[in-house]
């Protein structure tokens, strides 16, 4: 039998793990993916998919990638009327605006900060109210308790 780490999480107890906080859920691949079926559903998953593309972002070492990967992010994320426009303040886009001419890892960083707590301020406390999340720790509930089989 293999050995099980301290971190260890049956797969009952990991859908509950989510509620604990908004990194435990978006580091599970269900659980992210759960959580963007959900901010589909509210016409908001552009605010993941901005924060996704962000966390790939700040893993690009070649400047040549990094400038086009900017680029991209810019054009599908903060420009205005941009096909996924993230709703941030004025300030925020006006800097990443002038910045994205040379950009760093770190041009999305505060924009990235925004929607975090947007997410983890308002759509994660509603995520956790769902039907989608409520439907899957009934899921886990059941799966995990034994079935009794009358003797015939």
């Amino acid at each position: 039998m293999p050995v099980k780490c301290c971190f260890y999480r049956s797969p009952a107890t990991e859908v509950t793990a989510w509620s604990e906080n908004m990194d435990t859920l978006l580091a599970n691949q269900a659980g992210l993916d759960a959580f963007r079926r959900f901010l589909k559903s509210e016409f908001s998953e552009e605010n993941v998919e901005f924060w996704l593309a962000c966390e790939d972002f700040k893993n690009t070492e070649s400047a040549e990638k990094i400038a086009s990967k900017a680029r991209m992010i810019y054009s599908e994320f903060i420009v205005a009327d941009a096909p996924k426009e993230i709703n941030i303040d004025f300030s925020t886009r006006d800097v990443i605006s002038r910045n994205i001419e040379e950009p760093t890892v770190r041009c999305f960083d505060e924009a990235q900060k925004l929607v975090y707590s947007l997410m983890a301020k308002d759509s994660f406390p509603r995520f956790l109210k769902s039907e989608i999340y409520r439907k899957l720790v009934n899921s886990q509930q059941v799966g995990t308790h034994k079935k009794w089989l009358p003797f015939l």
